[in-house]
């Protein structure tokens, strides 16, 4: 059991005011001691203009805004994904049923294929890929109803020689009883072992693959 909260803590955000000194040289206080040394500075009997100033000033002031609002709303999202990932723990030892196509194959082991046919089927071809998306079985059914179907792979390629463990993956194809063909949707159906937020989002392992919490359609208890 897993649950990677590496990527849950981030290094906290410069400040706008250190954001802007980094990348223009010059901050809202700068402005503030540039305007204060002009209007020591200038000639009494002609003043200069100081509009333009004012007018510098509240464009960064907008700037140093703006960017103190994205920083905010990207802490919020975070802090959203975190909790997301945590609420995510309590799918572990649980069943998911999720879209994908990927499976993990263990030296000398088994799989259950598990897959989705949106009508029912006259004849089913399914096509088993490994790692670098070369076809290493297919197998036919004689056909199926609509709704969810599964298939046991026994880990063999086509010249029934034992394949070697790793990730492959799996496609379906439908021929209906009135000649038209149809694609069929890969499931992924495990045990769930672990949390992790990757790139934002929060991703389950399950059966040895990643599965996207997005992408999980159903979950049964043990």
């Amino acid at each position: 059991m897993t649950i990677s909260i590496n990527n849950l803590t981030t290094s906290p955000a410069p400040s706008a005011s250190d954001y802007m000194k980094q990348t223009t040289g010059l901050n809202k206080d700068d402005f503030m001691k540039l305007f204060v040394e002009q209007m020591k500075n200038q000639d009494p009997l002609a003043p200069q203009d100081s509009s333009a100033m004012v007018a510098q000033l509240a464009q960064i002031t907008q700037v140093e805004q703006s960017y103190n609002t994205n920083t905010n709303l990207k802490s919020l999202l975070s802090a959203i994904n975190s909790s997301s990932s945590m609420s995510a723990a309590s799918f572990i030892g649980k069943t998911v049923v999720a879209q994908g196509s990927q499976v993990n194959l263990s030296a000398g082991g088994q799989l259950q294929l598990n897959f989705n046919l949106p009508s029912a089927a006259s004849q089913l071809q399914v096509n088993i890929q490994d790692a670098n998306g070369r076809s290493v079985r297919t197998m036919n059914l004689s056909g199926g109803p609509a709704g969810d179907g599964s298939i046991v792979w026994d880990g063999k390629d086509n010249n029934n020689s034992a394949l070697p463990a790793g990730l492959y993956s799996f496609s379906v194809a439908g021929l209906a009883p009135d000649g038209s063909s149809f694609d069929g949707t890969p499931l992924i159906k495990a045990v769930v072992d672990g949390v992790k937020l990757s790139q934002g989002s929060t991703v389950l392992t399950a059966g040895g693959v990643d599965v996207p919490l997005a992408t999980v359609t159903a979950i049964k208890g043990q």
